[in-house]
């Protein structure tokens, strides 16, 4: 369902919104705006999707043994995990 509704845009929007009719992308005013309102609506949703991801997997690690975590020395962190994935290269050989 469709519902007419009145709107302001400045002068930006609207020259913008008509190219866009012009050129022919869309065909109309009505459209540019609606599309602009689906893109809005597709971002709100996207980045729980990814979010949650990294919770779920933050939360895995954190049940890690502690044996199995590496600590955070901020100097020689790099240095150290270069070690460790080393290490675990030396014993698969």
């Amino acid at each position: 369902m469709t519902v007419k509704i009145d709107i302001e845009l400045d002068d930006t929007h609207r020259a913008f919104a008509e190219k866009m009719v012009a050129d022919g992308r869309y065909p109309s005013v009505s459209s540019v705006i609606q599309a602009g309102i689906e893109q809005m609506m597709e971002n709100d949703a996207a980045p729980a999707a990814p979010l949650a991801g990294m919770a779920d997997e933050i939360r895995r690690r954190m049940e890690l043994p502690k044996d199995q975590w590496i600590p955070f020395e901020g100097d020689t962190l790099f240095s150290d995990i270069r070690a460790l994935i080393r290490a675990k290269k030396a014993e698969r050989q």
